[in-house]
């Protein structure tokens, strides 16, 4: 990863012709923002003198307390490939501050970097490698994202039956022209969708990496004339999309979840990370699956978990341990879906993995085909089990465990309100 100065920065902007800098940050609930600036105001941007509107975001700072300071991060600078070669447009990641200087409480980047900064304290990175599942559907004759699809491809299938594969092809180049490596990409088991994994990396990486990869995926649908989804569920009746999180810590470069010793393979750091990921998963579930649509995914039959349940090699788990060559193991959880604000998921993931290690915390039993307890079913149950876990609450920080709370319960309400077409479907002509 590199280093960069400002020095780096303001002749990379002079020389690579850049005239726009998009000053980019995620909101509580994983949406990209950003404020543009020209390259005449680049030195003031690294001088972290740009400032916006906080009350103007949801789950921010109210309108008394609204000025709010953007302080880009160097090693986050890099040029849109899509964007003219003349004139160029680049971005920026930014953590966010108060007018004083003081670290915002509520930007989720920084709560990543926290918990990241007790695990280097501890003596381990944390490494994550994701895989990320979305939707390519066609768009109607206005322009407007539609469900519909003219493809009939599935699971590894390639053209003519997959329409998405030049999309996918110029989405990987996008990528790695950013500066991501992609260790694989394909079509997924229902018809258009796809995924894309990005390679092992640190967290806050990574976590960067799936924001940028969300619109970089976006972008270049577009331009194929396709819209491409995160949402969790977007059909009834076929797979919805995953993002399959795969962790291990590290020290010194050596992967401290490996035990050769071990008939799975497992260390006992591995163990006790797992048991603490299992006992507060049911709070992390509304991170992890933080929509109403998030719990559509969330049923049998459709190959997403529905249980907390950990083994060995087996897609079914939400919890698994791929079967990767000694040094590499890592424990993947299977759950999330790519609707989750990463910086939050990884943050709730690393540090309840930690206390499992601090606390040597065991994990249940594999169920290993008997019943396991389940996940939340809702996302009112979910945002409830979060509500009552202090440990995650404690993590997030009171401002984001609050708002996001609120949020989610206003959320669950408003759902609950609507009459959808399956109760007029089922109920108008009946009673």
């Amino acid at each position: 990863m590199s280093s960069y100065t400002k020095e780096d920065i303001l002749r990379m902007a002079r020389e690579e012709d850049v005239e726009f800098i998009r000053l980019q940050f995620t909101d509580l609930f994983g949406t990209l923002k950003n404020v543009a600036v020209t390259a005449s105001q680049l030195e003031r941007a690294l001088d972290n003198r740009c400032m916006f509107d906080g009350s103007s975001i949801e789950g921010f700072v109210r309108i008394e307390e609204s000025d709010m300071a953007l302080h880009p991060d160097p090693d986050t600078f890099v040029i849109f490939p899509w964007r003219p070669q003349q004139g160029k447009v680049a971005r920026m990641i930014c953590d966010i501050h108060y007018p004083d200087g003081a670290q915002f409480e509520g930007d989720p980047r920084y709560i990543l970097k926290k918990v990241i900064a007790k695990a280097r304290d501890m003596g381990y990175t944390f490494d994550v490698g994701p895989e990320c599942e979305f939707f390519l559907f066609d768009l109607d004759e206005e322009g407007h994202p539609t469900t519909k699809t003219s493809e009939t491809a599935g699971y590894f299938d390639l053209g003519p039956a997959d329409l998405g594969e030049n999309a996918r092809r110029d989405m990987v180049l996008t990528l790695e022209d950013m500066g991501y490596i992609v260790e694989a990409s394909h079509h997924e088991v229902a018809p258009a969708q796809q995924e894309i994994d990005l390679r092992y990396d640190e967290a806050l990486r990574i976590a960067d990496g799936l924001m940028t990869f969300k619109l970089a995926v976006k972008t270049v649908a577009r331009q194929h004339g396709r819209h491409a989804t995160f949402m969790p569920k977007p059909l009834s009746g076929m797979n919805g999309s995953g993002l399959h999180i795969n962790m291990s810590l590290s020290r010194d470069g050596k992967n401290m979840f490996y035990d050769p010793a071990d008939v799975l393979g497992l260390s006992r750091e591995a163990y006790y990370f797992i048991g603490g990921m299992t006992r507060h998963i049911k709070g992390i579930t509304a991170i992890a699956n933080p929509t109403v649509n998030s719990y559509k995914r969330l049923v049998p039959g459709y190959e997403a978990p529905v249980s907390i349940d950990w083994q060995g090699n087996n897609r079914s788990v939400m919890l698994r341990i791929p079967a990767v060559p000694g040094e590499n193991i890592r424990v993947e959880l299977r759950s999330p879906d790519p609707a989750a604000n990463p910086y939050l998921l990884l943050t709730l993931c690393l540090a309840a993995g930690l206390e499992g290690m601090e606390k040597k915390i065991m994990p249940p039993q594999s169920a290993e085909g008997k019943t396991a307890e389940s996940l939340p079913s809702t996302l009112i149950e979910a945002v409830t089990c979060l509500e009552q876990d202090a440990f995650l609450c404690d993590t997030l920080g009171s401002h984001i465990s609050t708002k996001y709370i609120e949020a989610k319960k206003k959320e669950w309400q408003a759902y609950c309100m609507q009459v959808t077409e399956w109760e007029t479907r089922h109920y108008l002509d009946r009673f």
